[in-house]
């Protein structure tokens, strides 16, 4: 087996890390998977979770070691097919509950949404994304996971980018990422909206008029 080093830093921070060393810390079955670990947790061409770096993802994986399975299966079948009632899709659903809270017992990225929102008071931008969300993004992750594992081919032929989480803008010719097929909350549930005036006469001054949305029955002013 060749010896792999790789130069890694500037100035004082320079260093030769050993690869095969960190292989064999790392065993077989993780050291193969983290091209997809990579990808799904944030790289160049997929968005990492919103305030989850790789330190978190790694406690996760470290927490949940059976979504190496998942990793694994989806470096071996490069561009499989990917459903929300996959076995793959599953484990990777698990895993995203876990990088948002540690001591769920939950399955569900919704469930653990409802749950860490309305039980735990967490702001949105801090709760796992919404299933639909997550699937378009494993899309994305195992795209580029399939384009990592297929490197040793001398001609490499990736499928097209469409129905991998990106879709083709006609009217510029360029890729764009899928983030939801789900309509947008704030038009779908606009029942739920309300605004923060305390005034039953605000005069049409509160922020759904100026949102240019009709006040809902959780609004305290009622403006037309």
């Amino acid at each position: 087996m060749a010896a792999i080093w790789v130069a890694f830093g500037t100035g004082k921070n320079f260093m030769y890390l050993d690869i095969n060393a960190i292989c064999h810390a790392l065993g077989k079955d993780r050291s193969t998977a983290l091209p997809m670990f990579h990808s799904f947790t944030g790289c160049d061409t997929t968005s990492a979770f919103f305030g989850k770096g790789k330190k978190s993802a790694w406690e996760a994986w470290n927490a949940y070691v059976e979504v190496t399975e998942a990793f694994n299966n989806f470096m071996n079948h490069p561009y499989m097919t990917v459903t929300v009632n996959c076995k793959q899709f599953q484990l990777l659903e698990r895993f995203t509950v876990i990088i948002y809270n540690k001591t769920s017992n939950l399955d569900s990225v919704n469930e653990a949404r409802r749950e860490l929102f309305s039980q735990k008071n967490r702001p949105m931008e801090k709760i796992p994304p919404t299933q639909e969300a997550l699937l378009q993004h494993t899309l994305r992750a195992v795209y580029q996971a399939g384009i990592w594992a297929t490197m040793d081919q001398c001609e490499q032929k990736p499928p097209t980018p469409e129905g991998f989480g990106w879709t083709l803008e006609s009217a510029t010719k360029t890729w764009r990422p899928v983030w939801s097929n789900l309509p947008v909350a704030s038009q779908a549930c606009s029942e739920l909206v309300k605004c923060g005036c305390k005034s039953a006469t605000c005069g049409g001054r509160c922020s759904c008029k100026k949102a240019q949305w009709k006040c809902t029955e959780l609004c305290s002013c009622q403006c037309e």
